[in-house]
This record gives structure tokens, sequence and C-alpha cells, in this order.
């Protein structure tokens, strides 16, 4: 795991990705806290978008929260952080910002600030999602979860979309977003999409 001053310095960008279910949101929360103790000035975000658990917070799946700044897109994350006095900029479900979150993030570090960001790496079909790939790219540190698979119980890898029960089709909309009724953590071998 990343110690909270090795990347704090020079200015550094972070992420964490993997599927649903591999605990990214929870080592955000875990990242975010130990800089607290450190007396960092955190400031975090999460996409408005997803408010399954929570509007104001950052919550990971098994209910632990951090109180965070809902925005729409990267544009308003870089109009509330021109007017603050940070030393960390921390981004949740980073996939749903848009390209434009690559320029925020590099401004950023380039400023000296330490920037860590969590999402999904694939979509439900198991191709690059979005921004994430080109994020992990200029990254100075990722850690890349995995969760169990809910089939095979082996490491899992993937976002498996269900709709009524059943694998979603190729074709269905990238962004749904959802928890435990919609999704599940599969391995490669038992990951499926209807073609």
């Amino acid at each position: 795991m990343v110690d909270i001053m090795e990347y704090s310095k020079d200015g550094s960008i972070e992420v964490i990705v993997g599927p649903m279910y591999a605990g990214k949101s929870e080592e955000l929360i875990r990242r975010i806290n130990r800089a607290e103790i450190a007396e960092l000035k955190v400031l975090a975000f999460k996409p408005s978008i997803d408010n399954r658990y929570s509007a104001q917070h950052i919550t990971s799946h098994n209910g632990k929260q951090l109180k965070c700044i809902p925005v729409k897109d990267a544009k308003e994350v870089m109009e509330y952080i021109e007017k603050q006095d940070f030393d960390i900029l921390a981004i949740d479900e980073v996939q749903f910002l848009g390209d434009e979150v690559l320029k925020v993030c590099q401004d950023v570090a380039n400023r000296g600030k330490r920037v860590i960001c969590s999402g999904l790496d694939m979509d439900f079909r198991g191709e690059p999602f979005q921004v994430v790939p080109n994020l992990m790219a200029i990254a100075e540190h990722v850690t890349k979860l995995t969760a169990v698979c809910m089939t095979c119980k082996m490491p899992a890898t993937r976002t498996q979309r269900l709709v009524d029960g059943r694998p979603a089709k190729y074709d269905d909309p990238i962004i749904m977003v959802g928890a435990k009724e919609s999704y599940e953590a599969r391995c490669r071998k038992c990951h499926v999409v209807i073609r």
C-alpha cells in the first residue's frame, strides 16, 4: 500500500482500480483517513450521478462513509478547488467525470499536490472504462484490486451486469448506476456478455 507521505512532496497521481466489490472506495477512504491523521487538508469529491448510498458521502459497499462534495463534472471540481487551500485531491468513481478529469488531475499534481482517484477500470463488457485507462497511464502509482467471483469464488477482475438476473447485452448502455441488484464481481472465465 502507498505510504501517505510517499507521493505528497512533488505532486503525484494515485489510481485505485478494479471491479465492483473490490474495495476501491474503502481503500480511498482509508488513504484519506490516514492523510487527515497527518493533518493534511483533503478535498474529496464524487460524481453526483452516484447517489446509491448517500448523495453527500463517499460510501463503500460495506457501509464505510466519508463526507465529500458531489459534482456533475470535472469542470465543477476545478472551479471548486481554485478557491480552496488543500494538500490532497481525492475523487471517487472517477470514471463518471469524463475526459476533462485528466487535465484536472495533471494540473493539481503539477502544482505539487497529491491526487488520489478510485474507479472502475473496465465496464460491464470487460472493456476499458472511459477515462480510467488514460488516468492509469499518467499516474505515479496504480493499485489494482480484485473482488471474489460470485460464481466460482476465485479472484474477480470484472463487473458482471445483470438484467432481471441474466447477463446484460453488449449493446446495453455503458453507464447504469446500481449495486447488488444489478452487478456482481466475476472472474474472466465466469464473466458473460450477450452479443
